[in-house]
């Protein structure tokens, strides 16, 4: 299930692709002052044209703002989506880990799950670890 806000009034359909975009920004932004399309060029190992097109897809979109340095900054919108992903990421990855998978794997795992599951799942998931 893709997120979709409609407490704001409209509906927006952001591809995973657009998720994974959001969250390594804001994954960025948590260790460095600013954040490059060639930092999420390298991070994420795609081209800089890739990027390019993601970032101005994003920002049509209105999840991200560009500075006058080009530098790439996450809208209120953006912020929220990419926590929220982060999180699922974050929990996903832990909870795989308690159960025996591997780091790495569980780290996969958890990122192809992440993008996929619903907020009712995911929720009762986190209360069902948090109760053993």
């Amino acid at each position: 299930m893709r997120f979709n806000n409609t407490e704001r009034g409209f509906y927006m359909h952001l591809q995973e692709s657009g998720e994974m975009y959001l969250e390594t920004i804001f994954i960025l932004s948590q260790t460095q002052p600013y954040v490059r399309s060639l930092d999420v060029a390298e991070y994420m190992n795609f081209s800089k044209p890739s990027v390019s097109r993601a970032v101005g897809l994003l920002r049509n979109g209105g999840y991200l703002d560009t500075d006058d340095d080009g530098h790439l900054l996450l809208t209120e919108l953006g912020k929220e989506i990419a926590e929220k992903i982060y999180e699922r990421h974050r929990v996903l990855t832990s909870i795989l880990v308690k159960i025996g998978v591997n780091p790495e794997i569980a780290a996969e795992d958890a990122c192809k799950i992440e993008h996929d599951i619903s907020d009712e799942s995911f929720e009762a998931i986190k209360k069902a670890c948090k109760n053993s």
